[in-house]
């Protein structure tokens, strides 16, 4: 019902900045919330960031909060995380999320992009 596609990963060096976008599609009236999540290999994933429709903006710690910036633009269905001075740490496959506020079943996520950070 509602089809999220990530772009902007990609292989960095240390120090670098990436920008990632998600495109949302469907019945996105249904979801108020998006965000990003990050998965590394055998680890559960963990939310980066996320944005209500009402434009607040939530980070998981304060590494992420001086680094990241995340922002949405409904007029294109679209939210955005951008990231400095990345660490070879953010390694990870990142992940958009659409979600409902009270009804759980809500969720949609996307396929995911790879963020590499090495030298």
């Amino acid at each position: 019902q509602v089809q999220l596609v990530e772009s902007g990963g990609g292989l960095v060096q240390p120090g670098g900045s990436l920008r990632l976008s998600c495109v949302a599609s469907g019945n996105i009236f249904k979801t108020q919330v998006m965000g990003w999540y990050r998965q590394a290999p055998g680890k559960q994933r963990e939310l980066v960031a996320e944005i209500t429709s009402l434009n607040n903006p939530t980070y998981a710690d304060d590494d992420v909060r001086g680094r990241f910036t995340i922002s949405r633009d409904d007029s294109k269905n679209m939210v955005y995380l951008q990231m400095h001075n990345l660490k070879p740490e953010d390694t990870d496959v990142y992940y958009c999320n659409a979600r409902n506020l009270v009804v759980s079943r809500y969720e949609y996520w996307g396929q995911g992009t790879q963020v590499i950070v090495s030298a």
